[in-house]
């Protein structure tokens, strides 16, 4: 295994934990919250973006504008059926979504859901670790690298790994002050 290929894989874990940080509701209005919502729409599941135009013209509310206007009942109950924790507003053109002021007790739960998430993060990067470890181990086994290489190749592996873990810890950081300063 190369060592390219275990820093693509940390990097695709890194991404996921970011998207992940940017679905989580932190009381300001965030199109990103909408990303796992889907809609019906000609008995297909459809994603809200691909049926409607989302803005944000205020910080507390996101409003929706279907391109359809058909498909307003079926965003609307998709919205429901969501866990997003949202009542979406419908005024017959557009659906309103606020975003109600964070409770304090709220803001720590949501900082202790962003935390689980980045320490499956930081595992999976460990994961990929030890696969590359492994992976070199096998190969100094097998006579194709020395010791000297399987122990370079250990080296950089791990550093790689401080990096991206260090790399989530600054997102989680980041995001924790964001929620809990709003």
């Amino acid at each position: 295994m190369e060592l390219q290929e275990l820093e693509e894989r940390m990097k695709k874990t890194i991404d996921v934990f970011n998207q992940n940080l940017s679905e989580i509701r932190a009381g300001r209005a965030n199109p990103a919250i909408l990303n796992k919502v889907s809609v019906e729409y000609y008995g297909t599941p459809t994603p809200i973006n691909q049926v409607a135009g989302i803005s944000v013209p205020e910080a507390r509310t996101i409003v929706i504008q279907p391109w359809d206007a058909s498909v307003l009942k079926d965003i609307e109950k998709a919205i429901l059926a969501s866990d997003i924790g949202l009542n979406p507003n419908n005024d017959g053109k557009v659906i309103r979504l606020n975003f109600p002021e964070l409770t304090e007790e709220r803001r720590k739960e949501i900082a202790k859901d962003i935390r689980k998430i980045a320490e499956e993060s930081r595992v999976a990067v460990r994961s990929i670790r030890r696969d590359g470890m492994e992976d070199a181990k096998s190969r100094c086994k097998n006579s194709e690298i020395t010791e000297d290489e399987k122990a370079n190749l250990e080296d950089k592996i791990q550093k790689l790994t401080d990096k991206y873990v260090a790399e989530i810890d600054q997102m989680l950081e980041n995001k924790e002050k964001e929620i809990m300063n709003i």
